[in-house]
């Protein structure tokens, strides 16, 4: 809204969002926009041809906020959540085929290892893969509460009584793994560049390091040789402030990167 209320009189934004009820949510607070907002359910791999069938220009700017959004984590019949009970879903397009119940009940101990490791970057990968194994030959594990005590039971004391949340970790590598939230992301950050005009900026809003290496290094690609079009504008991530942290503890977290399209010479 505030880019909108920004560039009356004609100023457009073009949304993008894998998740169909943030893109209702989305569409029903921009109606008073009318056409000046576009909002389409698809995913930031799809955005050069979203943009392109809505408008003939290039981009003034461009934000991709990478995180998995308040809504989803408040709404426990999603799955995200391993402080309330719901379904071991966590899919932000639920037309995904597999949920995180499907990957927790039917990969190898190898492959659960693997994500939990190289997804969530979990010291006790092995015991928790170890655990789920058990406990799935008594019954699958359907939702988010079983799982967090699957974790809670196979974990240290210590772990389980740390600053982060236990299941922190493992949450997150199953969410990534589930929506296959890496995959596509350098392509995607090369494709959305190229749709800048000059000038204009890519904001990208990256939660944790896996995300945030990879725009950092495509930024740093898309920066190098002698035709790069492109500045970084961030040498180093900006992070929230203190107060913004204190307002929004889910901010801590999160890194904002800025890449800058090259005005043409002169």
């Amino acid at each position: 809204m505030a880019i909108l209320e920004a560039s009356r009189p004609d100023g457009r934004i073009i949304g993008l969002d894998r998740d169909a009820s943030a893109v209702a949510t989305a569409r029903q607070a921009l109606l008073p926009y009318g056409d000046r907002a576009v909002i389409v359910h698809a995913t930031y791999g799809d955005a050069p041809r979203v943009v392109r069938e809505a408008t003939e220009r290039n981009l003034d700017g461009a934000l991709l906020d990478l995180g998995v959004s308040s809504l989803q984590l408040a709404t426990p019949a999603r799955g995200f959540s391993f402080l309330a009970d719901g379904p071991l879903d966590m899919r932000m397009d639920v037309r995904e085929p597999a949920t995180a119940a499907d990957l927790v009940n039917r990969l190898p101990e190898t492959e659960l290892v693997r994500i939990l490791q190289e997804y969530g970057e979990e010291r006790y990968a092995r015991r928790i893969a170890k655990g789920i194994i058990r406990r799935r030959a008594q019954g699958p594990i359907l939702t988010t509460l079983a799982l967090v005590e699957v974790i809670r039971e196979t974990v240290p004391s210590a772990y389980v009584h740390g600053r982060l949340h236990f299941a922190t970790r493992a949450f997150q590598a199953l969410r990534i793994a589930v929506n296959h939230e890496l995959e596509g992301l350098e392509p995607a950050l090369r494709q959305i560049a190229a749709l800048l005009r000059p000038g204009a900026r890519f904001v990208v809003l990256a939660f944790h390091s896996l995300e945030d290496r990879i725009v950092k290094q495509t930024f740093r690609a898309l920066t190098q040789g002698p035709a790069a079009g492109f500045t970084v504008l961030t040498k180093r991530p900006i992070r929230p402030s203190a107060q913004e942290c204190a307002d929004n503890p889910r901010a801590r977290s999160a890194k904002l990167r800025v890449l800058a399209a090259r005005e043409a010479a002169a």
